[in-house]
């Protein structure tokens, strides 16, 4: 069964001339003037997407929150904490969140995580620099919709104003501007971003406050821990005294590549929790339902962020899980009627109504399809056999599974999912 959506026009800030929609793909340069409009700096003929109508509404919204008493650094730290605080209670405090995934958590998995239960989403990181110089890029890389709120934009940057202009094109569209600290891979190493900035963090001090006296949404930043708590903590504090909005701290140190071999340190992230005024955010070891309950619980979190489970099960945040994480012995477990090529048909439609890269679907194909694909590997060799791909052959993959008996139902617990209350805590 394929699921269909209303017919969302995609946020794309292009140019001031109005336009007739179009469903493509888009990119923000600027601030919206009025309804069903885009915005453009070369001449309109390319134009591909709109405006959300009320765009311009939810704009001056955020200001009246933030702009107010801009520059914030000129705020005290109590008047910074509160204004951090109402923006979030604001939004509605969210809980369960679509971490940050690089290629991964573009608008379509992003709207199909949303459907299945998480209340807000990061954007996939994008290189500040390569944003501000590369309209391609801005068009491939970042789109929206209305119904893509509340919404945190990740950069990763290493230059204050490179990142400020970068920022300034995406502040109309989305709830945060969020900085890139707990990357961890090579090319952060040689880019000189992400985690990496840590054995800097004059640097990373002044990447925040720059953002926070110029931009009208508030800053957030995802961070990784130092091996020292001690070290962590002062970190976390710094990030908070230099105007951070909203920290999201992944419980592992930037060495901890493997997510797979060790656990997210719940303790120290309690640790920053517990240190800092404003909200804060857990990351790591959140597989199913009862992992977000136990982590909110251990840390006192203000919400969960999940990645790699999600990619493989996108209704994760509903309750739903993989056979694999329900104990043998669990009695209240039961078929969910929902299986990872169902969540692939709706992503698929999903990308049909919002264009992403091709590399980006089939990237989810592997992940949602996998443990079927390791069943009937020839399936998954016909797929990487395909230099270029089509919504048809897709689709057919799906269906030759499927006449296979390949299905592997996701399960949901008797009592459903664990209820997250709004202070924070589970029941």
């Amino acid at each position: 069964m394929r699921f269909k959506i209303p017919n969302l026009p995609l946020l794309s800030p292009k140019t001031l001339n109005p336009l007739t929609p179009k469903p493509h793909m888009a990119s923000p340069l600027t601030a919206p003037e009025a309804q069903a409009r885009t915005l453009h700096s070369d001449p309109p003929q390319d134009l591909d997407d709109v405006l959300c109508s009320d765009q311009h509404q939810q704009q001056e919204e955020q200001q009246q929150t933030f702009a107010d008493t801009a520059p914030s650094l000129c705020l005290s730290g109590e008047s910074r904490i509160e204004r951090a605080w109402a923006h979030w209670s604001k939004l509605g405090r969210p809980k369960l969140i679509v971490a940050p995934m690089v290629d991964n958590s573009e608008l379509p998995f992003r709207m199909l995580c949303r459907k299945y239960g998480a209340d807000a989403a990061y954007t996939p990181m994008l290189h500040s620099r390569i944003f501000t110089e590369s309209e391609k890029y801005r068009d491939q890389e970042f789109t929206t919709c209305k119904e893509d709120r509340p919404l945190f934009v990740q950069f990763c940057a290493n230059d204050p104003e490179v990142l400020l202009e970068a920022a300034k094109r995406v502040e109309p569209y989305c709830d945060y501007v969020d900085i890139n600290l707990g990357c961890p891979q090579r090319i952060a190493r040689r880019g000189n971003y992400g985690a990496f900035l840590m054995d800097n963090l004059p640097l990373i001090k002044s990447l925040v406050e720059n953002l926070v006296q110029n931009l009208h949404v508030p800053v957030s930043c995802k961070v990784r821990i130092f091996p020292d708590l001690e070290d962590t903590i002062k970190y976390a504090r710094m990030l908070e005294d230099a105007g951070c909005s909203l920290l999201a701290v992944h419980g592992r140190t930037r060495d901890e590549k493997d997510q797979k071999k060790v656990r997210a340190n719940w303790d120290a992230i309690k640790a920053v929790k517990n240190s800092l005024r404003i909200p804060v955010l857990a990351n790591g070891n959140i597989r199913h339902m009862d992992d977000v309950h136990d982590c909110l619980e251990a840390t006192g979190a203000d919400g969960v962020l999940s990645a790699e489970s999600l990619l493989e099960n996108p209704a994760l945040f509903a309750g739903f899980r993989t056979a694999e994480w329900v104990p043998g012995n669990e009695e209240s477990k039961k078929d969910g009627k929902l299986d990872q090529a169902d969540l692939l048909v709706e992503y698929l439609k999903l990308c049909e109504q919002y264009p992403v890269p091709w590399r980006m679907i089939r990237a989810h194909v592997h992940k949602m399809l996998g443990q079927w694909f390791r069943i009937h590997p020839h399936i998954r060799e016909d797929l990487n056999a395909q230099s270029i791909l089509t919504f048809e052959f897709l689709y057919s993959i799906v269906d030759r599974l499927r006449e296979l008996g390949a299905g592997i139902p996701l399960h949901l617990k008797e009592t459903n999912a664990a209820t997250i209350c709004a202070n924070g805590s589970a029941t």
